[in-house]
């Protein structure tokens, strides 16, 4: 048997461990941890939705009308009222036919590509997609080609030499660790001159992106036609829990016949749908939530350009900023002395990136304000 004990040992020594901090607050901008309060920049709350009174009292009521659990799988009897009615809202959402739930982002990524990609296939990967979609191209067990990141003039090469080969396009459409953005116009015109499928999951654009928050589609103004499969998950802009699928009615159907990690799984909280289904009106509704959260971008980025360090910041325009450092060691101890400064921010460091890409992932909130952009600001300034 492997010696386990020894790997770990391995880990910290490469400064490579990963250790859990308990919360005892709820989330937001200001996290406790063993009684002492931090100014957190390391959530996926960007439009301070997980805390907010109207999406609290919705999952309350919803646990008065539907109980805490589902109970049983959506095909057995665990498919509600809530559910159906959410899925219904999303669909119109994503100006998409059908739309259909998943319980986790990961279940939804593996649940999709590994029913519609088989064995013979080719799938294009980015490669810097999230883990979820590497996994599910290998469950698959179509052939998996992984170009440059955003590279679409490798993917357009590749494509004309697979020619004969049934194919299928997926990437994050915001990138969960670097912040950019899939070129997504030109992986649609690729799809379409190859007929190649294309998969996108969105996880980190909706809510965030688009006029009306409907993510990276929306933010290139592309519709269900040129981008057929879309993915999102709920439990980052949207702030309650689970994932989706959105396309047409042959695709959620194939899904629900097929994806197994759908067919065989307990349905997510009825009260979780109901919650959510408060959070995307005001996901529609209060678009000044992503006006202040892009002003906040903007405020942190001419202040590192003050301060000359904007050269370590990866070029992203949304929430997501990444501070380069590349030393796994160095990055970890950034972080703790930022912690010692009141602000809480993660280290991340390989394999969750490429080696000597360590950094620390900075997100915002729409719930953080100027003064919240300065104190970090400041706080940088010191420890680097």
């Amino acid at each position: 048997m492997r010696d386990l004990a020894a790997n770990l040992e391995r880990q910290k020594a490469l400064n490579l461990y990963r250790t859990r901090r308990v919360l005892e607050s709820p989330a937001g901008v200001t996290a406790v941890i063993d009684g002492q309060r931090y100014l957190s920049f390391c959530s996926n709350d960007y439009l301070g939705l997980a805390n907010h009174p109207e999406v609290i009292q919705a999952l309350q009521q919803g646990a008065v009308e539907y109980g805490v659990g589902s109970g049983a799988a959506h095909l057995m009897s665990g498919h509600s009222r809530a559910h159906h009615a959410l899925e219904e809202e999303l669909a119109a959402f994503t100006r998409r036919p059908r739309a259909l739930l998943f319980s986790t982002g990961y279940m939804a990524n593996l649940g999709v590509v590994s029913t519609l990609a088989q064995r013979g296939d080719t799938v294009y990967a980015d490669r810097l997609n999230h883990a979820s979609l590497v996994d599910a191209a290998l469950l698959s067990q179509a052939r998996l080609r992984r170009y440059p990141h955003a590279d679409s003039a490798t993917l357009g090469k590749w494509l004309v030499d697979d020619s004969n080969e049934d194919s299928w396009i997926i990437s994050d459409g915001v990138f969960s660790m670097d912040g950019d953005l899939a070129p997504l116009p030109q992986f649609a015109a690729l799809a379409r001159q190859h007929q190649a499928g294309l998969v996108i999951d969105d996880a980190h654009g909706f809510g965030v992106l688009g006029q009306h928050g409907g993510g990276i589609a929306e933010h290139f103004a592309l519709d269900a036609a040129q981008v057929p499969v879309l993915i999102g998950t709920l439990g980052k802009a949207f702030g309650t829990f689970g994932a989706f699928v959105a396309g047409s009615e042959d695709l959620i159907e194939t899904l629900i016949q097929h994806a197994r990690s759908y067919i065989y799984t307990t349905a997510l909280p009825p009260a979780i749908a109901q919650a959510t289904r408060v959070s995307l009106r005001l996901v529609q509704t209060e678009s000044w939530r992503r006006e202040h959260l892009m002003h906040l971008v903007t405020r942190f980025r001419t202040g590192m350009e003050q301060r000359g360090f904007l050269s370590m910041l990866m070029p992203s325009p949304t929430p997501i900023q990444p501070l380069r450092v590349g030393d796994a060691a160095r990055a970890l101890a950034l972080s703790n002395a930022l912690l010692a400064h009141g602000i809480l921010i993660s280290a991340i460091r390989p394999p969750t990136v490429p080696q000597g890409s360590a950094r620390l992932r900075i997100t915002f909130s729409a719930s953080h304000s100027d003064a919240h952009i300065d104190t970090l600001l400041n706080a940088l300034s010191e420890v680097l």
